[in-house]
């Protein structure tokens, strides 16, 4: 057994998303104002023949007419969790790139079936600070193989890739991870952006592993304030940077499954950056109102209370133990929560949706948060 290092008590000041650096309410304009200007791009599809669904603007992946179905793409980065991997290397030896490629097939693949997509088709962009990042044959054959495998389980190709050396761009010994990913839907009648989506339908969460790949910022930056560091043990004796690191689920699977059930998904949300307020993403005036929460994995509850975030901050930036929202009619609810547990994925019919306002109530938390929390288009 380990020896049982305990946490220094947690300093009585809040450490939120922001003072790790990352802000929405800057990001988030801009990423509305380049949605407004890539839609009058939509028209160039005419000359080809095709013809973009408009509703899938703003949505996780865009959708493309194509005729006897439908295209869905989408490219999406890990972000900072590769830093994490970076410095448990330094303390262990051990390298984790295996457990970060299917992070980052994750974010692309994740995005890409909440509009009922099958994917098809990976691609790799790994930016490295210099050539000699790849010289460590090890870490780099664990990327390679640990991509591969998160490719099989989702039944996609890897069609190839870019290995840039950006000396100068990116920092020197540092990578930055992202991956392209390309969809069908077919029958069209697997599209769900939403029309179908309306008072009534259920919603079943999808389990997480942890933290996934979204808010590594602030559990970054909570290092500083353990007396470990990234080695400091959690209360169930895993190392806080190893749990960081478990790899992100994979929710394809479930998404065929549900097909192949015959349960159609009137809508999906991946519940990544802006944690439960993805649960909003959609546009229509609409509450939403949760009586079940998931168990919080271990880390993200060590976060919580370590970072002294209260209930909005928490659930506002992080999934704690929520990857993926599936909404379905009442009547097939208990049915798609069966089918993920028969893909190993911990699932829960958790609320319903209501006639509006725009709001999610969470009630076992006392925790609403307004439509205006989450301005993504």
């Amino acid at each position: 057994m380990p020896r049982m290092t305990p946490p220094a008590p947690a300093p009585d000041t809040p450490l939120t998303y922001g003072d790790a650096g990352v802000a929405y309410d800057l990001i988030d304009p801009l990423k509305v104002a380049a949605q407004r200007a890539a839609a009058a791009t939509g028209a160039q599809l005419g000359a080809h023949g095709f013809a973009e669904v408009a509703a899938s603007r703003g949505e996780s992946a865009y959708v493309v007419d194509v005729g006897p179905f439908l295209l869905a793409s989408i490219v999406e980065c890990l972000g900072s969790k590769a830093l994490v991997a970076d410095e448990m290397q330094r303390l262990t030896g051990r390298s984790f790139y295996d457990a970060i490629a299917q992070d980052t097939i994750a974010m692309a693949v994740n995005d890409l079936v909440t509009v009922g997509a099958t994917p098809l088709v990976v691609q790799a962009y790994w930016a490295a600070g210099g050539s000699d990042w790849f010289a460590d044959a090890a870490r780099a054959s664990a990327l390679v193989d640990g991509w591969r495998r998160a490719c099989e389980r989702c039944g996609v190709a890897w069609g190839g890739g870019e290995t840039p050396a950006l000396a100068g761009i990116v920092e020197a010994g540092r990578i930055d991870l992202a991956a392209s990913c390309t969809g069908i839907v077919s029958p069209k009648s697997r599209l769900s952006v939403g029309d179908a989506l309306g008072p009534g339908d259920a919603i079943v969460l999808l389990g997480s592993s942890g933290i996934h790949a979204n808010g590594l910022s602030l559990a970054r930056k909570l290092v500083d304030r353990l007396p470990d560091g990234y080695l400091t043990l959690l209360p169930d004796g895993t190392r806080y940077g190893e749990a960081l690191l478990a790899p992100t689920v994979l929710y394809a699977p479930v998404t065929e499954a549900l097909a192949r059930a015959g349960v159609e998904v009137h809508y999906a949300a991946n519940v990544t950056g802006h944690g439960w307020r993805k649960l909003l993403r959609h546009p229509k005036t609409l509450g939403y109102r949760v009586h079940a929460v998931p168990p919080v994995p271990p880390v993200l509850d060590f976060i919580r209370r370590h970072a002294r975030l209260d209930d909005a901050e928490a659930y506002g930036t992080f999934n704690m133990g929520a990857g993926f929202a599936l909404f379905v009619a009442a009547a097939d609810a208990e049915r798609a929560a069966a089918v993920a547990r028969g893909q190993g994925v911990s699932a829960w019919v958790a609320g319903q949706v209501e006639a509006g306002p725009r709001r999610l109530v969470v009630e076992p938390l006392g925790l609403v948060f307004e439509g205006d929390s989450l301005q993504l288009r």
